[in-house]
This record gives structure tokens, sequence and C-alpha cells, in this order.
């Protein structure tokens, strides 16, 4: 099996009224325990490496050959593929030399001018590979490899500009957050989606930062036209809680319970079940 573009996976997505998960991989566990949830829920599924995880894996060529190793071990027969998030410029072009076969150039942090021509440019070059292709209009609150926004919300108009581009799907702010919303976040801007929805003519959107958003307001955003969905921090925090429990019982002291095998079992199991969750959550289960 290969891993494919994201194209075709998202625009069934928006036309099915639910949304495909993509989800940060951030090592070997990560990356079998997504797949496992995908696999057993017979859904599409978008694995996706941060510029700053790809690093700590030294490197897109070695994250697209462990994806592509582990992905075919373990048989996997329902659509993933292997996404970029938040490249920059530089980035995306090696992600696209290395194979990955989707990839999000995010040049919301320059003038709308320069990031549109840089967009274009991208959007040209991974076509041309049959490579799908996320830009983004508008920052995302919160921080993302070291890059803080402070969540402005895109303009209508320059979403239309950017879906005119010929781009795959798109990232616009709408007060989504990354990391762990506070209490006091207003929620999702619902009257600005309707109107980004509208003047993109239907170019599928995503939702970054989706970790922590109630399920009400995700159910809704799908309906008015999100069709991929980020998910991060709500994984780290499973593992995480995972692998404390098992040391806070002492398991890593009984037997070999210190050997990585072991100690790092529940906190994968744990991704795999969060995964079959909000799997089921954004609708694309038995979707494959």
């Amino acid at each position: 099996m290969v891993l494919v573009s994201a194209k075709e996976m998202i625009d069934k997505a928006r036309q099915g009224h639910y949304a495909i998960g993509a989800f940060n991989i951030n090592n070997m566990e990560w990356t079998k325990a997504i797949l496992a949830g995908a696999q057993e829920t017979n859904s599409p599924v978008i694995l996706q490496v941060s510029e700053g995880a790809g690093k700590y894996m030294c490197g897109f060529k070695q994250v697209a050959d462990m994806v592509k190793n582990i992905h075919d071990q373990m048989g996997i027969t329902v659509p993933v593929a292997l996404h970029l998030d938040h490249g920059t410029y530089e980035g995306a072009k090696a992600a696209i030399e290395a194979g990955f076969t989707s990839v999000m150039f995010d040049g919301s942090h320059y003038d709308f001018k320069e990031n549109e021509e840089k967009s274009k440019e991208i959007i040209t070059l991974a076509h041309s590979k049959g490579i799908s292709v996320e830009c983004e209009v508008g920052g995302i609150g919160g921080t993302e490899d070291g890059v803080t926004s402070n969540g402005e919300q895109a303009n209508p108009a320059e979403c239309a500009e950017m879906a005119n581009l010929g781009v795959d799907f798109l990232a616009a702010g709408i007060g989504n957050i990354h990391g762990v919303y506070p209490a006091d976040w207003a929620g999702l801007n619902f009257d600005l989606l309707a109107k980004i929805d509208e003047a993109v003519h239907h170019t599928p959107l995503v939702l970054h930062g989706g970790s922590g958003i109630p399920s009400n307001q995700i159910h809704k955003a799908i309906d008015m036209g999100v069709s991929k969905i980020n998910v991060n921090t709500d994984l780290q925090i499973e593992f995480a809680k995972a692998t404390r429990a098992y040391i806070e019982a002492g398991k890593d002291q009984q037997g070999k319970g210190f050997d990585p095998r072991k100690l790092l079992k529940p906190g994968t199991e744990a991704i795999t079940a969060k995964v079959i969750l909000m799997i089921k959550d954004f609708g694309s289960a038995n979707q494959a």
C-alpha cells in the first residue's frame, strides 16, 4: 500500500458533511497508535508533522520512511496521508522532496501579497507531483513551533483570493487556539465562518487547535464547511496521563517494567483510544 494525497479524502468529507482527523505524530509510538485507531474505525486519516517534530525525528526523509514502513508492516488498508503542519516556505519544499504526500505552507505571518505569491509557488510545485496543499489566512491563536499568533481572525476577501489560487484546503482563523483553551475562551466565530465558506466557494476548510473545542461546536463547524480537524495537544495529554499512572503505580519497578516497550505501552494505547473517540465524533468512521 502507498500513502495518498489528502485531497480526495478531504473533498469526500466536505461532500459527506464529516471531517478527517489530522493527528500530529512525534515518534514511532504516535505513528503506530494513530494508524491503529484509524484502521479499527475504518477511517481515512492524516498523519501530520510540525517542523519541530520533524527535526526531533531526525528529518523529513526519516519521518517519511518511518511512516511508510510502519504503514506497510501494520497492513494498513485505510487511506493515509502524510502532511506537513505549519510548514515554512523552505520546509514545504523540503517535505515535498522527502516524500510527504501533503503539505501546509503557513505564510500567515507575511503581508497578504507575499503570502499569496509564496502560496502560489508551493501550490504549483506540489500539484505537479500530485501532492495536496493547505495554506493559511489569518493567524491561529496560541503558539506553534515557537511562533505566537494573536489569533487575528481571517479576512473573507483574502480567503477568497487564496482559494482562487487552487489551494486544496484552507486554514482560516475563526477564534481557534493552539494548545489548551483558556477558561474565558469566547468560542468559535460562526458568523465569520459562514462568510468565509461563502467567499471560498466551498473550498474545504481546516480547523486548527481541535483539542478542547466542545463537541457541539465541532459538529456545527463541520456542517458549515470544516473538513479537516487538527489534533495534537489532546493526544499529548492522554499519553502523559497514562504514562504518569503507570509510573505512580510503581509498575516500572515490577519485573522489567522499566523496559521502554512496557513503559510506553499505556500511553500508546491511550492515544489509540482517544483517536478512536475523536474519529467517531468527527464522523469519519467507516468512510474509508
